[in-house]
């Protein structure tokens, strides 16, 4: 079950990802992340008032409070490495966010078995590969993009962690994830007027994007849901585990480049993607 629901969410991360990618090509990130997230609280927010998942209210809530002001941090960072990239050094470096459930992992007493912990070195060794480093030839990286890299793979590996320990029961995950969106659409809204005090655009030339509304709402409800299938693959087996196989997105994101957009994978991407499902193997089999 754990390998299941891991896997599912690096599916549902990599795809919102990709969808993410292309409609901050024509709407402001900011902008991208506000909306999306309102359609999910939208969305949740029904959810918890037909199901009651409000009486499970407690101080587990905290930890999705936490996650929900960790996340926007996480994500800005990323984008403003992305600005100054290359892309292909900033994308697998923040996969190196894992590091951080692992770790928690490994110190709340959790002991991988001899081929998990090779499929850990495997797959995480495959998932920098998939995103494609520039080893030679590529573009200067500057120390401030590397710099903001690792501080976004801090911030995600911290919302894995920290989503992972907000509820207990399947109701209380609904509450759990309303609470983090709802400070998600809050520190979001507030960094996106800040911006916006400052000239940058809220919105395109041409107005509100309502035709990107049903792909805009696809990534909000595809990114919550990976935040869910993650909380039950970590509390039903090894975080070590479920961490890892939920951080192979980054290969998700590039296949669905490969067949929507028709980018051709280079070597390092292709052989990267191979680690990363060898090492997947290795996980759910020991």
């Amino acid at each position: 079950m754990t390998a299941l629901f891991a896997l599912a969410t690096s599916l549902l991360w990599g795809l919102a990802d990709f969808g993410g990618g292309l409609l901050t090509r024509r709407t402001p990130a900011l902008t991208v992340v506000v909306v999306s997230q309102t359609v999910t609280v939208v969305v949740l927010g029904t959810i918890v008032a037909a199901t009651g998942a409000w009486r499970e209210a407690g101080p587990l809530l905290w930890f999705a409070a936490a996650a929900g002001l960790v996340g926007p941090v996480a994500m800005l960072t990323f984008y403003k490495a992305l600005a100054l990239g290359p892309m292909g050094v900033v994308s697998p470096l923040c996969s190196l966010g894992v590091i951080v459930p692992v770790t928690l992992g490994l110190a709340l007493g959790e002991r991988p078995g001899p081929l998990q912990i090779v499929g850990i070195v495997v797959a995480v060794a495959g998932v920098c590969l998939a995103g494609g480093p520039q080893f030679r030839g590529g573009a200067p990286v500057q120390r401030q993009a590397i710099w903001l890299t690792l501080v976004a793979a801090f911030g995600f590996g911290a919302v894995m962690a920290l989503i992972a320990e907000a509820s207990t029961t399947v109701t209380g995950l609904f509450l759990a994830l309303f609470v983090q969106r709802v400070t998600n659409v809050a520190a979001g809204g507030l960094a996106l007027c800040v911006s916006v005090r400052r000239g940058a655009p809220a919105l395109p030339p041409a107005g509100f994007p309502w035709a990107s509304l049903p792909a805009l709402g696809f990534v909000g409800l595809a990114d919550v849901a990976a935040n869910g299938t993650y909380s039950i693959a970590a509390r039903h087996g090894p975080v070590t585990v479920a961490a890892v196989l939920a951080s192979l997105y980054p290969v998700v994101t590039a296949l669905a480049a490969r067949g929507v957009l028709h980018e051709r994978l280079r070597g390092v991407q292709a052989a990267g993607a191979g680690l990363a499902l060898m090492g997947t193997v290795l996980l759910a089999s020991g």
